[in-house]
C-alpha cells in the first residue's frame, strides 16, 4: 500500500530515490573527469609548445580562454586538435561542415571538437568495455540520434562476444552475451565482409541483432574495428526508427568512433587469451613454431607486418619448419625472414592467397581449401604447382600449410627449377659429329625459338656487341687453340632487340694427343647483378649530392645568421646610455636557429630593444627571424608602445607567415626620462641589475607570436636609475635538459650580480659561465645608464 505521504515517504520510494540521486552524482563525476582530462592533456600541449612549466602553462591556458570567448573544455579541444591533426580534427571539421552546409563557426567546431575528445577520453581511460560503450553513447552518438550501441568482442573461432553494451532494455545483455559461429547478426556481416554493415530498418532487411524486438524498425550500423589489420570486434549502433542515408561526415565519425574502441578491445581480447605480457606472447609462438616442426607438410609461421599508420602491409615468414618446400624448389633457408609478398609476390592476386591469410588473420575464421594454385615468382619466371591449403590464427600469428601434388614430378624438375633460379644455360658442342647440344634454358637466355637450333660457339662474335669483340676473340682463342678452361663476361643481342648481359664458361675435352674432341659450358644471366651495381653506384652519387645539399643548407643558413646577426656590434650613438650585444650561434650547424636582437635609435629619439626566438630550426627558421626582426623594425617607426607593436607582430606570424612562432621582449626607452616601456610575447623577461643586485622584472602577460590572431599584450613602465644595468636574452644562455627554468633563471641571477669594470665584460662574463647545455643559439643585449 502507498503511504499516506506518498511514494517518497515509503521505504522503497526513498531507496529508489536515492539511488537516482547517486547516479546522478556519478554521471556529474564522470563527466568533470572527462573535462579535467581534456584540460589537463591541452596543459602538456603547451608545457611543449611553449617550453614551459605546467603552472605557466595554465596561466596561459587561462588567458587563452579569456581572450576567446570559449569555455575552457572547448580551448582545450581546439588546442589538442591542433596539435594532433588526427583523425578526430578531420572528422569534428568535416561533421559540422556537412551539417550547416557552410563554412563552420568556431563555437560549432569547438562543441563537435569537444564531444568527440570527451568520448576518445573517457573510452581510452575506461576501466572496462561497459564504460567505453556508456560513453561513446553519452558524449558522441546521442546527438547523431542514436539511442543504443553495443561493442562485440571477436572470438578466435568466429564467435562474438558481447563486452559492452548502453541503451538497451533491461535483460537485452543477457540474452545476447554470446553469438556461435557461423549464427547470422548484423556485427557477424560486418565481422565477415570487413567493411561498415548498414542497414536502413531491421523490419524491412536485415538480420537479427541486440534490441531487434524494442526496436523493429529501427536502423542499424555496424562498423568493424581492429589495429594492424586484426578485427577485435564490431561496434554496433542502433536507432529508434529507420535510418536514412547519412552524410560522408557522418560516416566518417562512426568509423572514428569504432577506432576508439580497438584499444580496449584489443586489451579485451588479450586479457581472453592470457596474453598481455610479453613472456606469454613469446611463449605462445614458441610453441607454434615447435608444433610446425612436427607436421609432415611444408608448413610457415607468419607474423603481421604494419607500417607508422598502423595498417597491415605484409606477413614476415617468421618460421618454416623442416619439411618445407615450395613450387620453385626453395627450401626454408630461401624464404625464413622474408616478407610473404616478397618471397611470393603472385599471391597478391585477388582472391589469391595473400588474401586468405588476410582475412584469416583479421577475423580469426580459419580457412582451408582442397586444391589452390601456389605460384612463385622466380627472374620474372612463375613457377606454380597445386596444394591443399589450411590457414589458421593462433594468437597475433597465423600458420599456413600446404600440401603439393605431383612430389616426384616436382622432385624430377629440381634441376631445372635451380637453373631458371639461376638463369644458367648449359651447352655442349661436339666437334667430332658436329652435334650441338642446348637445354630448353639456354634457348630462353638467347630469345631463341628451339627450332632454329643452338648457336656454334665459334659464331658467338655474331650475337654479341660488337663492342665485345675483343673479349670474345680471347676466349675463343684460350677455349679452341690454346686448349684451357676460360670465361668472359659479354652483352648478348637477342633477335627481339633485348640485351642482355651475360656470363659464358667453358672447357674443352681433349684426346690423348691433345686434338680437341668437344666444348661445354654454360651461360648464365648477370643483367640483375649488373643493373644492381649500376644503381648502387648511382645510389652512392645521389646520396654524396645529398650530403653536399645538406652541407650547402647548414653553411647558407649559418651566413645569414652571421650576415644579420653579428656576434659583436657597434655601440649606439645615444647620450647617457652605454649598450652592448653579443650573438653565439649554436655549435651544431644543423641546430643554427632564429634567435635575434635589435638595437636601433628611432626618429623620435627613443632607442627600440628587442630580442625574440623563432621555433625549430634550420633556413626556415632564420629567413622567419629576418621577417620578424624586419617587421618589428618598421613597426616601431610609427611610435606605437610596445604592447601594441607586440600585437601588429603577431598578427604577421600568424598570418603572414607559414605557421611561424616564436617568443620576444620589446621595449622603448626614453633617454629624456629615463623611462622603459616594455611587453613580452611568451618570452623570458628581462633582468634589472641595480647596484650590484639582480633581479628579474615582473613577469607581464602575453601570449608567444603566431599562435593566435588579435592578441593584446600587457605594457609595464620601469624608472631607471643612473648605474642600473638592463639585460635581455634568448633561452640559450640559461636553458638546461636536467634542471628546471626556476634553477637555471636563479643561476642566471647570481652570475649577473658579479661586479665587472665594463658591459662588454659583464656579457663576456654571462656567455663564458652560462650552464645552458641545449646548443642552442644565445642573444644578449644589455643597456647601462651613464
Amino acid at each position: 500500500m502507498r503511504a499516506p505521504g506518498g511514494p517518497l515517504t515509503s521505504p522503497v520510494g526513498r531507496l529508489a530515490a536515492t539511488v537516482e540521486r547517486l547516479r546522478r552524482e556519478v554521471q556529474a563525476a564522470q563527466a568533470a573527469a572527462d573535462g579535467r582530462a581534456l584540460i589537463d592533456l591541452a596543459k602538456g600541449v603547451l608545457v611543449e609548445r611553449l617550453r614551459c612549466g605546467p603552472a605557466e602553462a595554465a596561466r596561459q591556458l587561462a588567458e587563452l580562454t579569456a581572450q576567446s570567448e570559449m569555455t575552457p573544455l572547448e580551448l582545450a579541444a581546439d588546442i589538442i586538435n591542433q596539435a594532433a591533426r588526427d583523425r578526430l580534427t578531420d572528422v569534428a571539421v568535416d561533421f559540422v561542415t556537412t551539417v550547416h552546409g557552410t563554412s563552420p563557426t568556431t563555437s560549432q567546431t569547438a562543441s563537435a571538437a569537444v564531444r568527440l575528445r570527451t568520448a576518445e577520453s573517457g573510452a581510452l581511460a575506461a576501466g572496462d568495455t561497459q564504460a567505453v560503450a556508456d560513453s561513446l553513447l553519452q558524449h558522441a552518438l546521442e546527438p547523431l540520434g542514436a539511442t543504443g550501441v553495443a561493442i562485440w568482442a571477436a572470438g578466435a573461432d568466429g564467435s562474438l562476444s558481447l563486452a559492452g553494451s548502453s541503451g538497451f532494455p533491461a535483460g537485452e545483455a543477457g540474452r545476447w552475451r554470446y553469438v556461435p559461429p557461423g549464427v547470422a547478426t548484423v556485427a557477424r556481416t560486418a565481422l565477415t565482409e570487413r567493411r561498415p554493415e548498414w542497414i536502413e530498418s531491421l523490419a524491412v532487411a536485415g538480420p537479427p541483432s541486440i534490441g531487434g524486438t524494442h526496436y523493429p524498425d529501427g536502423g542499424r550500423v555496424a562498423v568493424p574495428t581492429g589495429v594492424g589489420g586484426r578485427i577485435h570486434g564490431v561496434l554496433e549502433i542502433c536507432w529508434p526508427g529507420p535510418l536514412a542515408a547519412q552524410p560522408p561526415a557522418v560516416v566518417r565519425q562512426l568509423e572514428a568512433l569504432a577506432e576508439l574502441c580497438a584499444h580496449t578491445l584489443e586489451i579485451h581480447s588479450s586479457s581472453a587469451h592470457s596474453s598481455l605480457d610479453g613472456p606469454a606472447v613469446t611463449n605462445a609462438l614458441s610453441e607454434l613454431v615447435d608444433l610446425a616442426d612436427t607436421l609432415h607438410d611444408p608448413a610457415l609461421v607468419l607474423l603481421p607486418q604494419v607500417d607508422g599508420s598502423g595498417q597491415l602491409t605484409d606477413f614476415r615468414i617468421h618460421h618454416a619448419n623442416h619439411r618445407f618446400r615450395d613450387p620453385a624448389g626453395r627450401s626454408r633457408s630461401a624464404v625464413s625472414g622474408a616478407l610473404l609478398l616478397e618471397a611470393y609476390p603472385m599471391a597478391a592476386d585477388e582472391n589469391g592467397l595473400f588474401h586468405h591469410v588476410e582475412r584469416v588473420y583479421a577475423t580469426g575464421e580459419p580457412f582451408r581449401a582442397g586444391r589452390m594454385t601456389l605460384t612463385a615468382l622466380v627472374d620474372q619466371v612463375p613457377l606454380s604447382s597445386v596444394a591443399e591449403v589450411s590457414i589458421t590464427r593462433h594468437g597475433n600469428s597465423v600458420l599456413l600449410i600446404w600440401r603439393i601434388e605431383d612430389e616426384v614430378a616436382r622432385l624430377a624438375n629440381l634441376l631445372e627449377h635451380a637453373q631458371r633460379l639461376g638463369r644458367i644455360g648449359g651447352f655442349e658442342e661436339n666437334f667430332v659429329t658436329g652435334e650441338i647440344t642446348w637445354n630448353s634454358q639456354l634457348f630462353s637466355l638467347y630469345g631463341r625459338e628451339e627450332t632454329a637450333g643452338p648457336v656454334p660457339v665459334e659464331e658467338l662474335r655474331s650475337h654479341a656487341h660488337p663492342d665485345d669483340a675483343v673479349t670474345i676473340g680471347r676466349f675463343l682463342r684460350t677455349v679452341l687453340h690454346h686448349r684451357k678452361p676460360a670465361s668472359a663476361a659479354f652483352r648478348l643481342q637477342r633477335p627481339d632487340g633485348v640485351t642482355r648481359y651475360m656470363r659464358v664458361v667453358a672447357e674443352p675435352v681433349v684426346d690423348v694427343d691433345e686434338s680437341l674432341l668437344a666444348v661445354r659450358g654454360a651461360y648464365q644471366d648477370v643483367s640483375a647483378q649488373h643493373w644492381t651495381e649500376v644503381a648502387l653506384a648511382a645510389t652512392r652519387d645521389q646520396l654524396a649530392y645529398s650530403e653536399q645539399q645538406a652541407a650547402e643548407r647548414n653553411r647558407l643558413t649559418l651566413q645569414l645568421q652571421q650576415a644579420i646577426m653579428p656576434v659583436t656590434a657597434a655601440p649606439l650613438d645615444a647620450p647617457g646610455l652605454r649598450t652592448a650585444v653579443r650573438y653565439r650561434p649554436a655549435e651544431t650547424d644543423h641546430l643554427v636557429g632564429g634567435d635575434w636582437y635589435d638595437a636601433v635609435v628611432l626618429p623620435s629619439k627613443h632607442i627600440l630593444l628587442s630580442v625574440g626566438d623563432v621555433a625549430g630550426h634550420g633556413i626556415e627558421a632564420a629567413t622567419s627571424m629576418v621577417v620578424l626582426r624586419n617587421a618589428l623594425r618598421g613597426l616601431a617607426v610609427t611610435g606605437a608602445g610596445p604592447a601594441q607593436l607586440l600585437s601588429w607582430l603577431n598578427n604577421v606570424a600568424h598570418h603572414l607567415s607559414d605557421s611561424v612562432t616564436a617568443t620576444a621582449v620589446c621595449a622603448l626607452y626614453d633617454p629624456s626620462r629615463r623611462v622603459l616601456r616594455w611587453a613580452r610575447a611568451g618570452h623570458l623577461p628581462p633582468v634589472l641589475v641595480r647596484e650590484g643586485q639582480a633581479t628579474t622584472m615582473p613577469l607581464l602577460k602575453g601570449l608567444l607570436l603566431g599562435a593566435v590572431s588579435d592578441v593584446t599584450y600587457e605594457e609595464a613602465d620601469m624608472q631607471l636609475e643612473l648605474g642600473d644595468t638592463l639585460l635581455m636574452y634568448t633561452d640559450g644562455l640559461v636553458e638546461r635538459r636536467d634542471r628546471s627554468m626556476e634553477e637555471s633563471l636563479n643561476h642566471l641571477l647570481v652570475t649577473a650580480s658579479a661586479t665587472k669594470a665594463t658591459l662588454d665584460q659583464r656579457l663576456d662574463h654571462l656567455l663564458t659561465y652560462s650552464k645552458s647545455d641545449t646548443d642552442d643559439d644565445t642573444c644578449i643585449i644589455s643597456i647601462e645608464v651613464m
